[in-house]
């Protein structure tokens, strides 16, 4: 036996089949040779690399539904009690103020206990967020309301900023390092189809607020319960740890060693401020305010009156009349009177649509001007583009704002061509910033410096928004009580303040050091690459030279 054992052992060490090799010839099947096994390794490697990121995109994309929606029911539900634009901002400080704080611990956090931790922490926090807005009482006062529900939304603000945590670092840890131009279309996919899904998110919030509040919180509800399970059973617990956990601290996030990471991130701030200052709240706002022309008429019901306007109570003066006035004076007038559904579906194609082009942005945009992968020069020459839809809207509002004979067919056109053309090269400008942080982010320091970033992107968000509820309620002529303030030059304003944000972030952006390779438009070179090592051996030579002297 033991004859035998030696003999047949010796026979597979020189590749002749034996008994034991038998049945895998019977099957088909051969031996694999030493190149074979570590293709097949290879490839496990691959498969066991992606599966983070397809746990993680699953789950981040079902959050950002839920995140949309939210964002819809709190804005819509507000109108429908007569807050103002200012007073709906306020509810949202939190919410934004959250993201400073949490990017900077998330990212510190992922760092320390790895992603699965802080996305199934965002998760939990969301259901917490759904549930306690259940707790809004009809019967409560504006300042209850705003207290109550702007310490509510503290608790989704926390939630999406450590879910995006994770949607954001998975792209650099599954790349290689040698693969730039993967890289660039793996985030550029993942952010797109992000964002097509908060426009889904937008649509079905102001569609279940329709029906009912209480439906509407529910339903988002059940689809965190849906992706929760994902997040903890589908990824390893030590994913993102950075190899010296014991030695981060919150300076390391405030990276000093890293200035172009800095730079971006400031002109992040400008930029997401450039779309806020108008787009998320005073647009929903102005799309359900009624014209100010329909205000005044004589009315017994309120079905006698125009969209967005009621019957005020009997009114002697009037002839025994009622008058119509504005549902919700504090939102203005001026504007289309639109139904929820209608302004959330607005809304929601547009970050669809914006959604989708970042998507596509390397293979439509950037790949055939040739600039991908992109650098600097890149989001310089589109962040100056991206001044454009907002400059001209601003000059279009003021000037149909002067026409009291103004038809709302006008105002929509030019607003929807706003939205579409702004929509498509803000997509281009988010698609280069979201590859830029992760390409300047060091590899152990990822989850830091991307909480870094998007910290910057969440006080761009703040400031953004309490300066288009400020613009929004208290710019434009007061046509009284009844009324409200002109929506339309209000509206006017925050494009101004928006084109102002992107010239500010196309200016910082030239402060990075990556224009070596120059930038092209096509076939035309806008800008020559740059010869760093030419340029540093031209600069030592002078220094010889001076030295000869």
């Amino acid at each position: 036996g033991h004859r035998r054992f030696f003999c047949e052992t010796n026979a597979m060490a020189d590749g002749a089949p034996t008994s034991l090799d038998e049945p895998l010839i019977r099957l088909g099947r051969r031996r694999l040779q030493p190149t074979e096994t570590v293709a097949r390794t290879e490839a496990t490697q691959q498969r066991d690399a992606l599966l983070p990121f397809v746990v993680i995109s699953s789950t981040y994309l079902l959050f950002t539904i839920t995140d949309g929606a939210l964002r819809m029911i709190v804005l819509l539900h507000a109108y429908r009690k007569s807050f103002t634009a200012m007073e709906v901002t306020l509810m949202f400080v939190l919410y934004e103020l959250a993201g400073v704080g949490t990017n900077l611990a998330a990212g510190i956090a992922g760092a320390r206990w790895g992603i699965r931790a802080t996305l199934v922490t965002g998760l939990l926090l969301q259901i917490v967020t759904f549930g306690l807005l259940f707790g809004w009482e009809d019967g409560w006062s504006k300042s209850q309301a705003i207290l109550y529900v702007t310490g509510v939304q503290l608790f989704g603000g926390v939630a999406k900023d450590l879910t995006k945590l994770g949607g954001k670092t998975v792209t650099k840890l599954v790349t290689p390092e040698e693969k730039e131009t993967q890289l660039f279309k793996l985030v550029s996919l993942l952010t797109g189809w992000k964002n097509s899904l908060k426009g889904v998110g937008y649509f079905l919030g102001s569609w279940l607020i329709g029906i009912s509040y209480g439906l509407a919180l529910g339903a988002m509800m059940a689809l965190v319960l849906l992706a929760l399970p994902m997040a903890y059973f589908g990824l390893d617990p030590q994913l993102g740890v950075s190899p010296s956990p014991g030695r981060l601290r919150l300076s390391d996030v405030f990276d000093r060693s890293n200035p172009n990471l800095n730079w971006l991130s400031l002109a992040r701030l400008f930029l997401f401020a450039s779309r806020d200052f108008w787009f998320e709240v005073p647009l929903p706002f102005f799309l359900r305010s009624p014209s100010c022309a329909s205000i005044g008429g004589f009315c017994a019901t309120d079905d006698e009156c125009p969209a967005a306007t009621e019957c005020a109570a009997f009114n002697a003066s009037v002839g025994g009349n009622g008058t119509c006035v504005n549902a919700n004076p504090g939102g203005g007038c001026g504007g289309v009177a639109w139904s929820r559904v209608l302004v959330g579906s607005v809304l929601g194609g547009y970050i669809i649509l914006y959604g989708q082009f970042q998507a596509l942005t390397p293979q439509l945009v950037t790949g055939p001007l040739g600039q991908t992968p992109p650098n600097k020069l890149t989001e310089v020459l589109w962040g100056l583009v991206n001044c454009l839809p907002t400059l001209t809207m601003a000059a279009v509002a003021f000037a149909l704002s002067a026409d009291q004979d103004r038809s709302s067919a006008a105002v929509i056109g030019w607003i929807l061509a706003a939205v579409i053309s702004f929509a498509l090269i803000f997509a281009v400008n988010s698609s280069i910033h979201s590859y830029l942080v992760v390409h300047y982010a060091k590899k152990e320091k990822v989850a830091a410096s991307v909480g870094f970033y998007y910290m910057s992107n969440a006080v761009g968000r703040l400031f953004g928004t309490l300066g288009s509820g400020f613009l929004y309620t208290y710019v434009g002529d007061d046509f009284g009580d009844d009324a409200g303030r002109d929506g339309l030059r209000g509206l006017g304003a925050c494009f101004v303040a928006g084109t102002a944000s992107s010239l500010l972030a196309a200016l910082i952006t030239v402060k990075i050091d990556d224009d070596e390779a120059g930038v092209r438009c096509g076939p035309l070179v806008c800008i020559a690459p740059r010869d760093r090592a030419a340029s540093s051996r031209s600069g030592e030579d002078g220094a010889a030279d001076g030295g000869g002297e």
